[in-house]
């Protein structure tokens, strides 16, 4: 039994052996929190968890004979505002016709083994019920009529909890929602480091640290995308936790859209955590007899560090988020003409490119921007998704005949949300796009946005990636959305309902791609928002793999995807190979390294093929032949991070097989440095300690527990003095080394 009810003591406790989540009712009716963490063993009464002894005088109280029961200072589930507890609720909700406090009542509770979907949103599933419990408290507000139904979904095998909150208006007179967070947690102290991923274009979720002092910590997003600026994602570790030792709490937010996880630290040094649609510029109608759902929490528990963290988030949403098709799937490695070409291109140098890739293994040719309308620059035809005619005068279906003659699949790019102000479309819907009628339009990349809270046009943009999916023959779809939302204005929804625009506008995002990828499933979708800018688990629901970032520099590329590596597992990272000198940095990294980072991810290139010489034409030959090899690995196998790129010169990172049979080590030095000391090793993770693993290259062979504690010897370094016997040298230094046990041959 994964949850425990004491129905007399009206207490619930959620646990697996890894974790226990309790709360309870307390006597004012409303929920109170008494613990989350490693596991406790079950017992009958958890209520000595909850403490009353702060100083009665420094508090409001809600009962005249109990001055120690106030919810200025206790630790609650659910809370509100304005009923003797002063901090930010989670929850704001009043009718249209009447002011009042919400008062959200227990009511009742029931238990569902498995997991029920989420009408209209991204969510964890279980396909086998046996894989989780979900518990639903009903709580009831007689007053507004209504009822707030708070789900909890507890993993069987991984120490998980997920958490969504949904208001239901049972009255006659319609509700307004001001504020409907998908969590709350109050947590017992302040003593964390609160841990982010922010950053910018081409740099994304570079990985932030700061403690938690008395006030209000957050990041969030009000773009209309999760953002390239602040991920949906942030952990809480105590001081002294490192990547493999400690405690860590993480959260993450099932939601592509405006975003808000803020941490309020009180006078009593208790930390509040809310998480969910950011309430600045929200405001819902909630209809009589409709609902109202949140999008889902991700909660995660570690007891053995950030890396424990990351490794239960990346097994959830493997087995629990990517849709079932793709757990397992082989992913192309594919080739994108974009770094290649640009705009200009025309069949004949498509097909080139294509023989020339399929001559080196690659698997899907990719056509990015520029096929359709009249699109020679970034300044016009989106919307208009017909094919360039003077670029490709026989048409896609040709073009994508022709390449599957080389052996390879054939990919587009699309940008569905956009619209160019000189398009067809725009001259035809001019008020298609978001913004105030007769107002300025703020221009991002040369484009708008089109309204997708408008099902009309979800509708359109579905009737033509449909045809052009049949007619091309598509494998893969690149999703891309290069601007934020400016102007956040429906001209088809009333005024009282524009601050459901931005949740509105992503439902209809969510609503496109559930009715392509079901339509067809065989194509696979990556999503990509000028690189990394909506790299959420909301979109990986839908698209397996996303874009990680814009900056495809290999040295660069290590913050990256160490710091996407923190929720996201390496199979959902799109990392090729692009060209030196590098478009995004200028760097000149050597190919090996190039290849190296991206091995770590879903691996493919942006590059022109026809312009390689015949050494580099061998190397990547091979380079492909070992992703191959051991993508598998990649997809299957556990991520652990060993050195960080934010704090050291070298990074390294390796994935192990669940077996611990063969592991995959990648170590990356980025600047050389004088007189290097002569034996460097590199500590390893996650190996068998009794077992021996052998090195590819090399006749050594090492115990798994002396890799780990002692380290596996590097490469010698030029040191000023060695000469040819030195093996390595230089900036930009990497291996990828291969390591195999001799007693799984």
């Amino acid at each position: 039994m994964l949850i425990h009810v004491n129905q007399e003591n009206s207490q619930f406790h959620l646990t697996n052996g890894q974790i226990s989540y309790i709360f309870h009712v307390m006597k004012n009716g409303q929920l109170g929190h008494l613990y989350y963490g490693k596991a406790l063993r079950h017992r009958e009464d958890f209520s000595h968890l909850q403490t009353y002894d702060v100083p009665t005088g420094a508090t409001t109280h809600l009962y005249a004979d109990d001055p120690a029961f106030g919810l200025e200072t206790l630790r609650q589930e659910y809370p509100a505002y304005g009923n003797s507890d002063f901090r930010e609720p989670a929850i704001s909700v009043s009718k249209t016709t009447a002011n009042h406090i919400p008062n959200f009542i227990y009511d009742s509770y029931q238990l569902v083994e498995g997991k029920q979907r989420l009408e209209g949103l991204p969510a964890t599933y279980t396909e086998d019920n046996h894989d989780a419990s979900t518990l639903q408290i009903i709580l009831k507000d007689e007053f507004l009529e209504a009822e707030l139904h708070l789900n909890y979904t507890i993993f069987r095998d991984k120490p998980v909890i997920t958490r969504s909150a949904a208001l239901i208006n049972k009255g006659t007179e319609g509700l307004i929602i001001d504020r409907l967070m998908g969590a709350s947690l109050d947590l017992p102290d302040k003593d964390f480091v609160f841990t982010h991923l922010a950053g910018t274009w081409s740099r994304e979720r570079h990985v932030k640290e700061r403690n938690l002092e008395t006030g209000i910590q957050s990041i969030s997003s009000l773009r209309g995308a999760s953002s390239h600026h602040h991920n949906p994602f942030l952990a809480l570790k105590r001081p002294e936790a490192t990547e493999h030792t400690g405690e860590v709490f993480g959260f993450n937010f099932i939601y592509s859209s405006n975003f808000l996880m803020q941490i309020e630290v009180d006078h009593y040094d208790m930390a509040r955590l809310t998480v969910g649609i950011h309430p600045f510029g929200f405001k819902w109608n909630l209809q009589p007899q409709a609902t109202f759902q949140t999008p889902e929490v991700v909660m995660v528990y570690s007891n053995q560090g950030l890396n424990g963290m990351s490794q239960a988030f990346h097994a959830l949403y493997r087995e629990h988020l990517i849709q079932a098709r793709w757990k397992k799937a082989v992913r192309p490695i594919l080739i994108n003409n974009w770094e290649a070409t640009y705009f200009d291109f025309d069949e004949e140098k498509l097909v080139k490119i294509a023989k020339s890739a399929s001559e080196l293994g690659i698997e899907l040719l990719v056509l990015d921007d520029g096929w359709f309308g009249k699109r020679n620059d970034d300044t016009s035809s989106l919307g208009d998704w017909h094919v360039d005619l003077k670029k490709l005068p026989n048409g896609l279906e040709s073009l994508s005949g022709k390449i599957a003659e080389t052996g390879m699949k054939f990919g587009l790019w699309f940008e569905p949300e956009m619209i160019s102000p000189n398009s067809e479309l725009f001259t035809e819907h001019p008020d298609w796009a978001v913004g105030l009628p007769g107002q300025h339009y703020t221009l991002g990349r040369n484009q708008l946005v089109l309204d997708f809270s408008r099902q009309e046009i979800v509708d359109y943009l579905y009737e033509k990636m449909s045809a052009i999916i049949k007619q091309a023959n598509l494998s893969y779809i690149k999703w891309d959305m290069n601007r934020n939302i400016t102007e956040a204005f429906s001209q088809k929804l009333a005024v009282d309902q524009q601050g459901e625009f931005f949740h509105r506008y992503i439902l209809g995002v969510y609503r496109l791609y559930d009715r392509l990828t079901t339509e067809f499933p065989h194509v696979l979708f990556e999503s990509c928002a000028g690189g990394g800018g909506r790299f959420d688990p909301g979109m990986l629901y839908y698209a397996p793999q996303g874009w990680t970032s814009d900056d495809t520099d290999a040295i660069e590329r290590l913050k990256i995807q160490y710091g996407t590596s923190f929720a996201y597992p390496l199979y959902s990272m799109g990392s090729h190979v692009s060209a030196v000198p590098n478009h995004q940095t200028l760097r000149q990294a050597p190919l090996q390294t190039r290849a190296n980072t991206a091995y770590f991810g879903t691996f493919g290139y942006e590059l022109d093929p026809l312009t390689l010489t015949a050494e580099e034409r061998a190397e990547i030959k091979e380079q492909v032949a070992f992703y191959k090899q051991h993508r598998g690995l990649m997809r299957d196998g556990q991520f652990y991070r060993c050195l960080s790129p934010f704090l050291n010169n070298e990074t390294a990172w390796m994935v192990v097989s669940q077996d611990q049979s063969e592991a995959l080590v990648g170590w990356y030095k980025v600047l050389a440095t004088p007189n290097p000391r002569k034996h460097q090793t590199l500590r390893l993770s996650g190996l068998d300690e009794a077992k021996m693993y052998k090195v590819s290259g090399s006749e050594r062979t090492f115990y798994g527990d002396e890799l780990m504690t002692v380290g596996l010897p590097l490469p010698t370094e030029f040191n000023g003095c060695n000469g040819e016997s030195a093996e390595r040298g230089g900036d930009f230094q990497s291996y990828v080394f291969y390591l195999k046990s001799i007693e799984a041959n």
